[in-house]
């Protein structure tokens, strides 16, 4: 199943991408230690391949229908992109709008689109290539961006991030082109979406990292974006990603947020996660583990 409800919102996966990141798990992972990931061999072969010792990643966009309204919680990679510095993201050729339809999406028909941040793998598909030019591919939307990552990563700030040029071209081909149409909401702090979902700012991976919490009835569930990467960073939650901006603030925010899914039972749903895509956690001492996987389908057996 990829579609789950939670309350009076439906929330459908949808599959741009699932293999490796040429990422080992020292490599991504430069916190994390040798003994968490031989003392967790449930992590292959969702979260790492036991042949190549190479991190596997997804990436996917969350559809939520919410208020009768469509809306699109990251939007990955996209295709045609020039990619120098990030090759394994460069000039793909994927199905994902083939699998947005397949869920019942056309562009036209989203109303908002999130990013949780302003990295290579979340707003992609912001727009498309149309002859030489970058349109945005949601004609109709609002896209809410942190305004924070919006002015961290414009090139004309001149910031030098962690990424190094790992986002070059990012905003100028899937930032720049829908803000130029009118279509961005740049918000800080929090931002109330509906009845049910509300955005808050979540610092540390980049400087306007955010989530997104789903209230509805007496479920749940909170989208984390890069908080999360992996589940080792449950089983040590002070293992930071190598993109974090702000490894201490990443750190703390992590806990944060993850002690407040612990005890309100809510779905913690990151942005890269294979296998079933989203967990329910409990409180491991000073760590976390998983409770829970949610009912979606199972990357990479059932990719859609």
């Amino acid at each position: 199943m990829s579609q789950i409800t939670l309350g009076d919102v439906t929330i459908t996966r949808v599959l741009e991408y699932f293999g490796p990141v040429e990422m080992t798990p020292e490599t991504f992972f430069p916190d994390s230690s040798k003994e968490v990931w031989d003392g967790a061999p449930w992590l292959a072969p969702h979260f790492v391949d036991p042949t190549t010792n190479i991190v596997n990643s997804a990436i996917q966009t969350w559809l939520l229908r919410s208020e009768g309204r469509t809306i699109l919680v990251d939007t990955g990679v996209g295709n045609h992109k020039e990619r120098p510095y990030s090759p394994v993201w460069s000039h793909l050729e994927t199905d994902f709008l083939h699998n947005l339809a397949r869920a019942g999406v056309r562009p036209e028909d989203v109303d908002v689109v999130i990013n949780t941040h302003l990295h290579v793998d979340h707003v992609g598909w912001n727009t498309y290539l149309d002859g030489r030019s970058w349109v945005p591919t949601f004609p109709n939307a609002t896209y809410l961006m942190p305004k924070d990552d919006f002015d961290f990563w414009n090139p004309a700030n001149n910031h030098r991030p962690a990424l190094g040029r790992g986002n070059q071209n990012v905003f100028e081909d899937s930032v720049a082109p829908v803000h130029q149409a009118g279509q961005v909401l740049l918000w800080e702090d929090s931002h109330q979406i509906d009845e049910h979902l509300r955005l808050d700012a979540a610092p540390g991976h980049t400087p306007g990292s955010s989530t997104l919490t789903l209230t509805s009835g007496s479920d749940r569930a909170v989208f984390v974006g890069d908080m999360l990467h992996n589940p080792v960073q449950l089983l040590e939650p002070d293992s930071n990603s190598c993109f974090c901006e702000d490894p201490a603030l990443a750190r703390a925010t992590r806990r944060k947020v993850l002690g407040w899914a612990a005890d309100n039972n809510a779905l913690v749903i990151p942005a890269h996660l294979g296998g079933h895509g989203a967990a329910e956690v409990s409180r491991d001492g000073s760590a976390f583990a998983v409770k829970s996987w949610a009912p979606f389908s199972l990357y990479p057996t059932e990719p859609s």
